[in-house]
């Protein structure tokens, strides 16, 4: 532990409710901080986690009503005693949306703002923005517009601004959501330079927990149903059986190790880099494992032909697209990738008939779609947004599944039968009845593929299926979407960020970067090319570091023999 014993945060036997809930979100928290620490709060979607967070930086009870029960000290001090500005400046807060966190029109002035809020002379401000920004490596990009800015630089900016007001302790909450990978990496890099550089104290909120590891923390408190169930090292994390029953992704390398039946021992390390283990039994599990032949590609469905599209705005030379080629075969499940601006959501909006392309031609089962509306594509190709609550209509379940059928006039007999189909197919047949609020979020992407399915797609195009879901969530997701692809015979088109989903659940990546099309592959031909990786702000799989570090000496097919394994035999072996 980097801390010493001086703590700055301390809940002692702390309950919490919200005001409009029966049960408590919180349960008797008992927890620790040390001033230099840098900890890991780790959970599933719904664990407490997130309200965890809101208690330490004052949304509760400030923002959001409830009672609590025992004691939270924040720097020596009782936190129900400290109105919201005393606790920001304590507890310097990074948010999930960067966006929603800027205020100046530049990012200097976001920088800026706290400072000029405390009435500091001109010269005093534009001092500490300099030297805020050379933390961040932000300094040469101070007069950039926050539209102008990647993910990854809004983070850095949001960041200067909470490093100016000179906080004790920094919070991050769910800092690599809607990230790319190569960019969550970049993040994780820059916090750590950070802790190192200045020994502030750091809590990190988080689900994606090999992510975060590509630099050490102190200690990672695992929180499931409203209570810490393990504060522990890193090492003695990953060695204990804990991460997949609490719904919590282990590393990739450590279910690789798993699988071979090497014991997982605190004093392995926590990245692949460094790990110290046996190869051999690796070895031996990699050679004993035979791969299926191949399976064959079914025929075209939908084939882009040097499809090219600029926006009006767009800077000459610059395209969004250019010369794009590719094929998705009947049946196939592929995943789109690229860092942000690469164009994915542009080619998917061409693909439903939302844009119209400069040139080139794009068929649908032989077919040219360039003649049909945006209705009439609906019914071959279906789009699902990555929020379901922004492609909801109706309060009923019912009505929302039929909104399709019943603008093109369909009967309600033959509604009444499509939609009950697909609410079957979907799973959610007992609640056709039910109002749209009384479901999960899961619940609710289901929904809006059902009023998909109603109208007979052949595709359908996913935006980031999987985000904000933990692993749990997660899996349920794509497995419901496996079954769809395997029993429907539905192609789908998955455009994500997650590295983690490409390798286990598709077949073919096609890769986008700069509007061009750098790669039409194996996702693990994707992720063990550095070239690829690097002009697509990827990231290497630890499972290729692994095979690497265990002299395999076939590290990328070692990687497509461990996601089929992980496919077959994997999920039935290893608990939880």
């Amino acid at each position: 532990m980097s801390g010493s014993p001086d703590p700055v945060l301390v809940f002692k036997d702390f309950t919490f409710q919200y005001q409009a809930q029966a049960e408590p979100t919180l349960y008797d928290i008992n927890l620790t901080v040390c001033r230099g620490e840098k900890v890991l709060i780790l959970g599933p979607s719904g664990s407490g986690k997130s309200t965890l967070a809101h208690c330490i930086n004052g949304l509760i009870p400030h923002a959001f009503k409830g009672r609590s029960a025992g004691s939270l000290t924040i720097l020596g001090e009782d936190a129900r005693s400290l109105d919201i500005f005393a606790i920001s400046q304590k507890v310097g807060t990074v948010l999930q949306d960067t966006d929603g966190q800027f205020v100046g029109l530049t990012a200097g002035e976001d920088i800026a703002f706290s400072a000029e809020n405390d009435c500091l002379p001109t010269v005093e401000i534009r001092r500490r923005v300099v030297e805020a920004a050379k933390l961040v490596d932000m300094e040469g990009h101070l007069k950039k517009s926050p539209q102008d800015l990647s993910g990854g630089q809004k983070q850095r900016v949001s960041l200067a601004g909470v490093l100016l007001e000179d906080t004790e302790f920094l919070l991050f909450d769910e800092p690599l959501a809607n990230l790319d990978p190569a960019t969550g990496k970049e993040v994780v890099e820059l916090i750590d330079k950070l802790h190192s550089e200045t020994g502030i104290t750091i809590l990190i909120v988080e689900h994606r927990l090999e992510d975060v590891l590509h630099r050490p923390v102190d200690r990672i408190v695992v929180i499931d149903q409203g209570r810490i169930i393990a504060d522990l090292p890193p090492g003695e994390l990953l060695a204990a059986d804990l991460l997949r029953k609490t719904g919590i992704r282990e590393p990739l390398y450590i279910s690789a190790l798993r699988y071979a039946g090497i014991e997982i021992t605190p004093g392995m390390a926590e990245s692949p880099a460094s790990l110290r283990f046996d190869p051999r039994p690796l070895g031996e599990w990699d050679k004993g494992f035979r791969e299926p032949p191949p399976e064959k590609a079914g025929k075209p469905l939908l084939e882009i032909r040097d499809l090219c599209f600029d926006y009006p705005e767009t800077p000459e030379g610059c395209p969004v697209l250019q010369s794009v080629s590719f094929t998705l075969a009947r049946g196939g499940c592929t995943s789109l990738i690229g860092k942000n601006g690469a164009g994915k959501s542009t080619l998917a909006k061409l693909i439903c008939g939302f844009v119209k392309p400069v040139s080139g031609r794009i068929l649908f089962d032989g077919e040219d779609l360039k003649e049909l509306s945006i209705k009439e594509r609906a019914e071959r190709i279906g789009y699902v947004m990555q929020n379901p609550n922004q492609m909801i209509s109706f309060p009923l379940i019912f009505d929302e599944a039929a909104l399709g059928l019943r603008t093109r006039g369909v009967g309600e007999g033959e509604i009444r039968d499509r939609v009950y189909e697909a609410l079957r197919i979907c799973g959610l047949y007992p609640f056709r009845n039910w109002p749209v609020s009384a479901l999960s979020y899961g619940q609710k992407k289901r929904l809006t593929i059902a009023a998909i399915l109603v109208l007979g797609p052949s595709l359908i195009i996913l935006d980031e299926p999987t985000a904000g879901q933990d692993y749990r969530h997660y899996s349920e997701i794509m497995e419901f979407l496996g079954r769809l692809n395997r029993e429907q015979n539905l192609t789908l088109l998955l455009i994500t960020h997650d590295m983690h989903l490409m390798l286990e659940y598709t077949t073919q990546a096609v890769v986008l970067s700069g509007g061009r099309l750098i790669a039409d592959t194996s996702p693990a031909e994707v992720l063990t090319d550095d070239e690829i990786i690097a002009q697509a702000n990827l990231k290497r799989t630890s499972l290729y570091d692994l095979a690497l570090r265990g002299g395999i000496p076939d590290p990328r097919g070692f990687v497509r023999r461990f996601i089929q394994y992980e496919q077959g035999e994997g999920r039935r072996r290893v608990p939880g």
